[in-house]
């Protein structure tokens, strides 16, 4: 059986984020906003917000549970300070938290003591996505089925 670790992360994002969009209302500030302290701008990308969305749901399920402070360090880079050295930042928890109510009411993912976790639905979301890739790169690279 094929599962969201064994599919391409890039591959996996990008479906996810067709099918989310669907699903969720961008937020208006999404247009205006920069994902952290590290960068200059905001992002070029018009539907940055459903790739982020599902990209949190990937981490959510690989790391979780996990809450917002660490999500955001996993999205964080580094800030330039002129001549001093480079120092860590760390992302958004301003989208990391949308991103997290967001999925909530979608019911992929659940509150727990310690963070954020993927739900039952979530894990089969995934799953089914997974598997509907898997058919596409055994076709794409018919050399990569021994590995699936």
């Amino acid at each position: 059986m094929v599962g969201y670790k064994d599919i391409p992360p890039d591959m996996l994002i990008e479906k996810i984020a067709d099918v989310l969009k669907t699903k969720v209302k961008e937020p208006e500030w999404a247009i205006v906003v920069k994902t952290g302290q590290h960068k200059e701008r905001g992002p070029y990308e018009t539907d940055w917000y459903y790739k982020r969305l599902a990209s949190v749901l990937r981490k959510i399920a690989i790391l979780g549970p996990i809450g917002s402070i660490r999500l955001s360090a996993e999205y964080g880079g580094k800030v330039d300070r002129g001549s001093k050295r480079y120092h860590a930042s760390t992302g958004s928890r301003k989208i990391i938290r949308q991103c997290m109510y967001d999925l909530e009411k979608l019911g992929y993912v659940t509150k727990s003591k310690k963070g954020r976790e993927i739900s039952p639905e979530g894990l089969k979301f995934l799953n089914s996505i997974a598997k509907e890739l898997s058919g596409k790169l055994k076709e794409d690279v018919p050399e990569i089925s021994k590995y699936l």
